[in-house]
């Protein structure tokens, strides 16, 4: 269990510090949690169907969209260690954990899919889903890896909203955080919560995301307010509790 202290910062989190460290490789989802007001009625509009990955027409025996290829023996146990198979992609502004047995093993446009039905593959799909919503194809990804219904419509309604983070990041050559590690709190063969440790130029911040396994893949659960991820916290003193990602 995750002993050490957190603090979160008060007043608006889109002016707060770890906010504006972290915002580049999170994506916008920090930013559309709350930042404007719903002016429009989504009440018609949450839908149960499964919308991807890439609404593919076949379906292997496992249930899995047809060339998925994962390495699932590891079921539910929890991770220990990072894959022996990681490496790592530039993604926008930052770098993402890849492996090539846990995923995501496949990439279809702007959408890195695949990953292993386990809790290692929930962790690198937590890591990778929100990566992919700075940039311009933020709602293609929406649309294939975050889970359908009132919530994700409220995201994207409010992440319409709000400039590319990679491009103003570019533009502006600020520098970000970058992922340090990670933590299944919560598994199931349908669900996983995993919270992402966040190293930033001031030590380390933290924040959770909430999967759902659908579709054949892992895809991000929103909140009843939009947002994709919990509130970012700075951790004080040395982090523990969390599996490294490496170097």
């Amino acid at each position: 269990m995750r002993r050490q202290r957190r603090t979160e910062e008060s007043g608006p989190y889109w002016k707060q510090r770890n906010w504006q460290l972290s915002a580049g490789f999170l994506g916008a989802v920090v930013l559309v949690g709350g930042f404007v007001a719903l002016t429009t009625d989504h009440g018609g509009t949450a839908t149960t169907a499964a919308d991807g990955p890439l609404t593919v027409s076949s379906v292997g025996p496992d249930g899995r969209p047809a060339g998925c290829r994962t390495d699932d023996a590891a079921g539910g146990a929890l991770p220990t260690s990072a894959p022996k198979d990681l490496t790592w992609r530039t993604l926008g502004v930052t770098r993402i954990p890849v492996s090539a047995s846990a995923g995501p093993t496949r990439t279809t446009g702007p959408v890195r899919w695949c990953y292993a039905h386990t809790a290692l593959g929930a962790a690198l799909a937590a890591t990778v889903i929100p990566s992919q919503m700075s940039g311009s194809h933020w709602k293609t990804v929406s649309r294939q890896q975050v889970v359908a219904g009132h919530g994700r419509d409220l995201f994207e309604f409010q992440r319409a909203t709000v400039q590319n983070v990679d491009n103003a990041q570019q533009s502006a050559g600020t520098s970000v955080g970058s992922y340090a590690g990670f933590a299944v709190t919560s598994y199931t063969s349908r669900a996983a919560d995993v919270s992402l440790l966040i190293r930033t130029g001031q030590g380390y911040a933290e924040t959770t995301i909430v999967l759902d396994w659908t579709g054949g893949d892992w895809k991000v659960r929103p909140d009843s307010e939009g947002s994709l991820h919990t509130p970012v916290t700075a951790v004080q003193g040395n982090p523990s509790g969390y599996v490294l990602w490496g170097a």
